[in-house]
């Protein structure tokens, strides 16, 4: 009997670890053929002109596929790393194997939906399926206690009904070895300046540093948790401005898959048995359940987290000089010490706190009256840990367009400023004056 091959397309994927297109194909004893898609359509421009993919997630990518290589060559298997349609070059690539599937995670936003169906439509002219999987949430769609279209639009009563009638799954486990057929000659890594990417030194020294990679990624969890004990003081310290400890920085490791939210849960909960529960524990667990809904959020009103008006059809008045304003405020040059500060380190580094990324936004949208989809395209292409579920979901969030119950939301950036940086070293820092310690 003939042993069936099955190409695994990887692509916010990029760990061994609870990946259940490897488990399925392990659990049928397949051939495996692991492959990496470059897609050039997601390095392009916006309707704005901003990149779809800036340098500094750029080189994330880069890393993180790279060292999900070294992975899979550790156990036996290895990466065919390709660039160019995914429709055309996955097509060439599971007709030359002949292989009998094609594996893949299921997305929720329009642009990485469309990649999968493109694919799809080219396989099925050679009959070759293409299955797609559920595995980027905490929660399982399908224990859900609703449909999707009856989720509710307010995140305290999805909450609620979660943690009263769900429970997490356990994972997938970590593979030991993966059989794949010799591919030594199929390799075509991308040209290095279609993605030109800057280095790690062109940081600032107080800036946030990241390196992409699976196994950075559980480093990482085990230092918060485990070896500095960070973790019992989170609630207290999430809205700090400056340095690597204040926040988990999992976020771009969780954004391409490099580690599973519910490797972060079911650590979590050993550590709440070794050393106890609290706010702390739990508010963690609450900001990956917030991803969670963003994500279902996006299966249930589709593309209108892309429009202006949202799901709310809430009519804006913009400025009439609102294109300078917006410049102004992506350069970090609005005049406003703080937020001029924010985004000189967001434009720095790739990466923002939670609490600067809610004021800006705030600014922005409240105080400049700029179109707040700009500020979302700008951020998209910023971000290291961009997803397009908690990027446009958290902006029309702040617009009053999305899940927020309250439409009047609003952050004074004066108060913000006064609770967040009292003694102004980090609005010093970033406006390039000498930090004061």
């Amino acid at each position: 009997m003939k042993q069936n091959t099955i190409l695994l397309w990887f692509r916010n994927d990029l760990r061994l670890h609870d990946n259940v297109i490897i488990h399925e194909a392990i659990r049928k004893n397949a051939l495996v053929v692991p492959v990496y898609c470059f897609n050039p359509f997601f390095y392009q421009t916006t309707p704005i002109g901003t990149l779809k993919t800036g340098v500094f997630r750029t080189r994330f990518i880069q890393e993180s596929v790279y060292s999900f290589r070294e992975s899979l060559q550790n156990i036996g298997s290895d990466l065919i790393i390709l660039h160019g349609k995914p429709e055309e070059e996955i097509f060439k690539i599971a007709t030359e194997l002949k292989v009998d599937d094609v594996y893949v995670h299921q997305e929720v936003a329009y642009e990485e939906n469309r990649e999968m169906d493109d694919v799809e439509k080219a396989l099925w002219k050679v009959k070759i399926p293409l299955t797609s999987f559920i595995g980027h949430t905490l929660y399982h769609k399908q224990d859900l206690p609703f449909p999707i279209r009856n989720i509710p639009d307010t995140f305290t009563n999805f909450r609620k009904k979660i943690e009263k009638e769900t429970s997490v799954r356990i994972e997938y486990p970590v593979p030991l070895k993966l059989n794949s057929p010799g591919f030594e000659n199929l390799h075509a890594i991308p040209d290095s300046n279609l993605y030109s990417a800057n280095s790690l030194s062109d940081i600032p020294e107080e800036g946030i540093k990241f390196k992409g990679g699976e196994q950075t990624a559980l480093l990482r969890l085990k230092h918060y948790l485990w070896d500095t004990d960070l973790l019992k003081n989170y609630k207290n310290s999430r809205n700090d401005l400056m340095g690597m400890d204040y926040s988990t920085k999992l976020s771009p490791y969780l954004s391409l898959g490099c580690i599973s939210p519910r490797r972060i849960y079911h650590e979590v909960k050993k550590y709440e048995s070794a050393r106890g529960e609290n706010e702390s524990t739990y508010w963690l667990i609450f900001e990956l359940l917030w991803r969670d809904y963003f994500r279902f959020m996006f299966k249930k009103h589709n593309n209108r987290y892309f429009n202006v008006e949202g799901f709310k059809n809430k009519i804006f008045s913009f400025a009439p000089d609102q294109t300078e304003k917006f410049i102004l405020w992506k350069n970090g040059e609005t005049g406003n010490p703080f937020i001029d500060a924010c985004m000189k380190e967001l434009n720095s580094t790739g990466y923002l706190s939670n609490r600067g990324r809610q004021v800006v936004a705030s600014y922005l949208i409240k105080d400049l009256h700029v179109n707040w989809t700009w500020g979302a395209y700008h951020f998209e292409e910023m971000l290291i840990d961009y997803s397009p579920s908690s990027n446009w979901g958290n902006w029309a969030y702040i617009a009053g367009v999305g899940n927020d119950p309250r439409e009047d939301r609003y952050f004074n950036s004066q108060k913000q400023a006064r609770e967040h940086d009292p003694d102004n070293r980090y609005t010093n820092y970033w406006n390039n004056k000498i930090p004061q310690m």
